[in-house]
Order: structure tokens, then C-alpha cells, then sequence
């Protein structure tokens, strides 16, 4: 499966906004979980304009938390970013179409609270 940002944050702080099926999917220790380079770059990019203040360390040490999370990284390439930016509709978020393109083309459930994915053929745990 592969988390949404706010998915990964929201586990990262052990935040009940996280649903309880999400929550125990993602505790699954046979469970693999992917975390998007497109995740680091909103991260990163909100904590630089102010709006993840919270995010810092998470920023500044992606990979690391990563690690320790026993999640895998899931690079952005030439196809994702190919089926992102040419996928038909009006959701603008690129962060959200990177996402999405990667759930499509690597076959994975997409861990988000977004209703929004639903329309693009995505499987959505929540």
C-alpha cells in the first residue's frame, strides 16, 4: 500500500485522525508499506512556505524515519510523472496526481481520506 502524506504524518504522530483501519493495516508486520518521493517533496516544500511547522524534523530527516518505520521508498519516474501530468480532470493538487499515478501504474491501495481519488480508479483504504 501506499500512504498519502497526510496518512504517513498523521501515523508518524500518532494522530486519531487517522482511521482505525488505516491505523492497523499500516501496523501490519507483514504488511509492505510505500512512501512516495512526491510525500518528501510536499513535506519539504510546506514546511519551507510555513505551512507544516510541525513537519521540521520530518523534513530534515525523510529517509531516516523511513527507515525506522520499515517503510519502503517508491521514486517518482519517467512513467509516473508521465501518466500524472497527462491524467484527465480538474484536481490541480500535483502532489495528489503524482500519487495517484503511482497507486495506478505500481498497483497499490492508496491510504488516504481523499474521496476525490475514488473518481480515478484507485482502491482507497480509510
Amino acid at each position: 500500500m501506499l500512504l498519502d502524506t497526510h496518512a504517513l504524518l498523521w501515523w508518524l504522530d500518532g494522530n486519531q485522525d487517522l482511521s482505525h483501519p488505516a491505523r492497523q493495516a499500516i501496523g501490519e508486520d507483514h504488511r509492505v508499506v510505500f512512501v512516495s518521493a512526491a510525500s518528501a517533496w510536499e513535506i519539504a516544500t510546506k514546511v519551507r512556505i510555513g505551512r507544516l511547522p510541525d513537519a521540521v524534523h520530518v523534513a530534515e530527516h525523510f529517509a531516516q524515519i523511513l527507515d525506522d518505520q520499515a517503510f519502503r521508498q517508491l521514486p517518482i519516474t519517467i512513467e509516473h510523472a508521465r501518466r500524472a501530468g497527462l491524467m484527465p480532470g480538474a484536481h490541480r493538487d500535483p502532489f495528489d496526481r503524482m500519487l495517484i499515478a503511482q497507486a495506478q501504474i505500481e498497483g497499490l491501495i492508496l491510504v488516504s481520506n481523499e474521496t476525490l481519488f475514488d473518481h480515478f480508479g484507485v482502491q482507497r483504504l480509510w
